[in-house]
């Protein structure tokens, strides 16, 4: 067996790549030599695969501070930041209220292993924002409440199996790691070594916005499918929307089989809006997983649901989970502070005008230079494909570039714009965010695409033109491409 083990289903964002040495090498001298030395004690030199920059080639850059819309790494470098931590940065980094909530907070006690205030003020405002979310357990990932979201809907239901989609990530759950086979519907197959077939197939794997084949699966195991799983809005394969109805859809025939629809709102929740993707899309899932955003940076996932299903959670129910240092009042004192200012704020149709713009930048700059992409936008999420194909799914989405990515990365990062380190991820911006930073990164956006057709001049293929995703305002995050 390999011993190869991989982050994500499919392998998109660690598998290495063909790049050329000089370009790659974006890092300085002392984030090279930290990334040596890292590797004798952390596996891979990381903490997570795809910040090793497997993906896009070159060592990865060692981060010592950050500021608002800006990171340093060790070699004293500022950087534009559109990873943002993969997202929960939605205040940009080091906001001056979350961080004095969290002092605070620690002053009095980092983790009391009983319960404190701060964990029922913020579910409460997370139940009064996500009103299917009657009842919730906070975690401490967005995994972790998928795993336990899961292990919960096959109590309730009694059934085995589970639907989710190709491409969409739910964390390194054993039964959630895997490949989507060559039908359009198929069992799980392991996409990591040490997880065992038996745990994947009951796993079934279908195509993102396809009805026809979750209506096939359906069709097929409907009396032992307990739940369809699904990122409303993905992020994990880079952004992608859901079709026209497709939402409305899933909800619809999870109703009629009586399997439950669970939304992974660990990207898009807080973060489409302040309601989330359900409130966007007007789609009440059964239950949803949510992480990211609501920790105010530090490590948070809940999970929550309707109150029937819940109350089948240990204390009150027969499903066990628990968690050391679920529900820490640092953590939760960060967590409200953020939502708070979010609600007080609401600042998304802000977020959404940079967003527009920045998208719409790189859109008219690829026409220029006659570089294919599609610029998908979902809210204050983009990602860049480097394809001539509209990516609705992960079968197009594969269609994408990942060398040119690679090299797009690297020039971007020499003109200090920092970018999530693979293609199939999306960029997020912040309320830190200037139109001064907007104005610097599509600057660098013309000096990469220059360069990039410098070097693929003799083998560029016609462009067509790309499509333009519709403005997205507070409630109208677009349901169509």
């Amino acid at each position: 067996m390999s011993s190869k083990v991989i982050q994500k289903p499919e392998d998109r964002d660690s598998r290495p790549t063909t790049h050329d040495s000089q370009l790659t090498q974006s890092a300085g001298p002392k984030s090279i030599k930290l990334f040596e030395k890292a590797q004798r004690v952390l596996v891979g030199g990381v903490n997570s695969p795809v910040r090793a920059f497997k993906a896009v080639g070159g060592t990865p850059l060692f981060i010592q501070k950050a500021k608002g819309s800006q990171i340093q790494d060790v070699d004293r470098r500022w950087y534009t930041d559109l990873c943002l931590s993969w997202g929960p940065l939605i205040l940009g980094h080091a906001h001056p209220r979350v961080v004095m909530a969290a002092q605070k907070a620690l002053r009095e006690g980092s983790t009391f292993g009983a319960p404190n205030p701060r964990e029922f003020f913020l579910a409460q405002m997370i139940s009064e924002a996500l009103p299917s979310m009657q009842r919730m357990r906070f975690t401490n990932s967005g995994t972790e409440a998928v795993m336990s979201a899961l292990r919960l809907v096959r109590a309730c239901t009694g059934r085995n199996k589970v639907i989710k989609f190709a491409g969409c990530y739910h964390g390194h759950v054993d039964a959630l790691l895997i490949k989507a086979g060559s039908g359009a519907t198929t069992l799980g197959i392991p996409d990591s070594a040490g997880v065992p077939l038996a745990w994947t197939q009951e796993t079934l794997s279908v195509p993102y916005n396809c009805p026809e084949a979750v209506e096939e699966a359906f069709a097929r195991w409907g009396k032992e499918i307990g739940g369809v799983i699904v990122e409303p809005a993905t992020a994990n394969m880079g952004v992608v929307l859901p079709k026209p109805g497709f939402l409305k859809f899933l909800r619809e025939i999870t109703s009629r089989y009586k399997a439950l629809l669970i939304f992974d709102e660990v990207v898009t929740g807080f973060r489409l809006e302040y309601g989330g993707a359900q409130t966007a899309f007007g789609i009440e899932p059964d239950m949803t997983c949510l992480g990211k955003i609501i920790g105010g940076g530090f490590p948070m996932g809940a999970y929550g649901g309707r109150k029937e299903i819940m109350e089948n959670v240990a204390p009150l129910g027969p499903v066990y989970q628990a968690g050391t240092l679920s529900g820490n009042p640092v953590a939760m004192a960060a967590g409200i502070e953020t939502l708070s200012l979010l609600k007080n704020k609401n600042p998304y149709a802000h977020l959404v005008r940079l967003t527009t713009w920045l998208a719409n930048g790189i859109r008219e700059r690829s026409l220029r230079f006659g570089i294919p992409v599609q610029v998908n936008q979902a809210a204050s999420l983009l990602t860049i494909f480097f394809t001539e194909h509209v990516v609705t799914d992960w079968e197009s989405a594969k269609t994408a570039d990942t060398q040119r990515f690679g090299q797009f990365f690297h020039h971007m990062l020499g003109q200090g714009v920092y970018l999530p380190p693979a293609q199939f991820e999306a960029a997020f911006l912040s309320t830190a965010h200037t139109p001064k930073d907007i104005e610097k990164v599509l600057q660098a956006v013309d000096k990469a695409f220059e360069k990039i057709t410098s070097v693929w001049e003799k083998k560029r293929p016609a462009v067509p033109a790309p499509s333009r995703s519709k403005d997205v305002s507070p409630r109208r995050v677009p349901t169509a491409l």
